[in-house]
């Protein structure tokens, strides 16, 4: 018998197996954790971002930002520049003032927050946040966001949009809502600096903030319910416009592993953005986004198609009611858009972790 074949053990009779020599070193391992408080704990499994990838989240959001664009264009066409919806959208700030004492006890404090020192303090809040995270871009990008966003409807308002005399309001344009527009901003500047795990929370309360902010000026008569959403547009775009820019990967941080990093992944997805929460916020977003659409397209369309938009109070409550609705429609579908868009920024681009 050869060396290579197997034995016959001496009281058994059962053959006996030569092992295979081990090779003499184990192939090296991608990664492991430092010796401290995270020696022993293997990251997961490393997730580089493709050329092509990046060039499909960068077109993404560079189309949400031309369909807001857009979307600017065709409220101020619809809703100024024709008769019908100039009595559409008047109807709408005339309802206004049926019951106005009792809602402006409401409406009066929320206006009150926006103003400069609030875009301010606001900038200086989400500066922290990213030097906090070892994010320095991320506090550039946001700066961009909140300037861009006021500067443009301040520009549209003034310089280039106008308002003809139909008949219905005063002959000056009022469309962006500056204040809408502040508010909006605050929120995405916000939820660009954030964490991954709070993201889907300052999403609903930005979105919520930006649409009560838009509501409380239909309330108090200070814009139509058409210079609210053209603010919300604007926000949305530049938005989509800085999560285009993240996802270039301009924000790369040096420190893969800031100080965030340091919290437990609580479940599963938790710091990468695609947890239960995000979910959660997702759909409450969409839900919010048909259920307020639908009811305001069924409002403004009985208003839309009526003889005399303005000619009853029960027109004018119509209207109003469906303005308000669209407000609250486009804020929820603004702040799901921009949810989705910032997760995907930065998704992928390094290990998976709370590092985005």
């Amino acid at each position: 018998m050869c060396a290579g074949r197997a034995a016959v053990g001496a009281g058994t009779g059962s053959p006996t197996v030569v092992p295979m020599p081990r090779p003499t070193s184990a192939p090296a391992t991608p990664w492991r954790a430092p010796d401290g408080a995270d020696a022993g704990r293997v990251a997961p499994p490393a997730r580089w971002r493709t050329p092509a990838s990046t060039v499909r989240r960068v077109a993404a959001a560079l189309l949400v930002a031309l369909i807001a664009a857009v979307g600017v264009g065709v409220t101020w066409r619809v809703f100024v520049g024709t008769a019908q919806g100039q009595a559409v959208d008047q109807a709408s700030l005339d309802g206004a003032h049926i019951g106005q004492n009792r809602l402006w006890e409401v409406a009066e404090p929320v206006l009150d927050v926006v103003s400069v020192g609030f875009i301010a303090a606001a900038v200086v809040a989400c500066a922290v946040i990213a030097f906090a995270r070892r994010r320095w871009g991320l506090a550039l990008v946001a700066a961009g966001v909140l300037a861009g966003a006021n500067v443009t409807t301040r520009v549209l308002k003034y310089w280039v949009l106008d308002r003809p005399d139909l008949g219905y309001g005063p002959d000056f344009n009022t469309l962006p809502s500056g204040h809408t527009t502040a508010a909006a901003s605050v929120a995405v500047a916000v939820l660009l600096v954030v964490p991954p795990r709070t993201r889907p929370w300052v999403a609903v309360l930005g979105g919520a903030y930006a649409g009560a902010t838009g509501v409380s000026t239909l309330v108090g008569q200070w814009h139509r319910p058409s210079d609210v959403v053209a603010g919300l547009l604007v926000v949305l775009a530049w938005g989509a416009l800085a999560c285009a820019v993240l996802a270039l990967g301009v924000d790369t941080a040096g420190d893969r592993r800031p100080p965030t990093a340091a919290l437990r992944t609580v479940g599963r997805g938790a710091g990468t953005g695609r947890g239960p929460g995000t979910t959660v916020a997702l759909w409450l977003l969409a839900a919010v986004t048909v259920l307020a659409g639908a009811a305001a397209a069924v409002a403004l369309r009985r208003t839309w198609s009526s003889d005399d938009p303005v000619g009853s109070t029960a027109a004018l409550l119509t209207s109003y009611g469906g303005g308000a609705l669209g407000i609250v429609a486009v804020a929820a579908a603004s702040s799901g858009a921009l949810l989705v868009l910032r997760r995907s920024a930065t998704s992928g681009a390094d290990r998976v972790g709370p590092t985005s």
